[in-house]
């Protein structure tokens, strides 16, 4: 089994930067792909980034540029690093981690990954 906990939403003004973690445990060697899923109100969830577990990184297209996803393995710790919010950014934030590989961006689907957590909010206000 694997659990994962978000960590540092919050909100902020449009522009602003916020930084998730993810903290995960349990049988994490047997995790070869981690993510963050996002769902805004009366939107579908969506795939925002993936990481596999050699590093190659797959984002959304509305988040490219902006925002960053890395791992630090030896703290089991999955990261998204956003910088210049935007309103439409606005949503709860998902970690979610699979013992398959990833497929990507906008291929990854939520069932896909086995394990997610329970979310943290970011609200972006313009």
């Amino acid at each position: 089994q694997v659990h994962v906990v978000e960590s540092g939403g919050g909100s902020v003004q449009a522009g602003g930067s916020l930084r998730l973690s993810c903290a995960a445990s349990g049988y994490t060697h047997s995790i070869h792909c981690m993510g963050w899923f996002r769902q805004a109100p009366g939107k579908e969830r969506e795939g925002v980034a993936v990481i596999d577990s050699d590093n190659s990184t797959s984002y959304a297209d509305s988040v490219k540029g902006r925002f960053t996803i890395s791992q630090d393995n030896a703290k089991n710790t999955l990261y998204l690093q956003m910088n210049s919010l935007k309103s439409e950014d606005t949503a709860m934030y998902y970690c979610v981690a699979s013992r398959g590989y990833c497929y990507g961006i906008p291929f990854s689907a939520p069932e896909d990954f086995g394990y997610w957590g329970q979310g943290t909010q970011v609200t972006v206000s313009s």
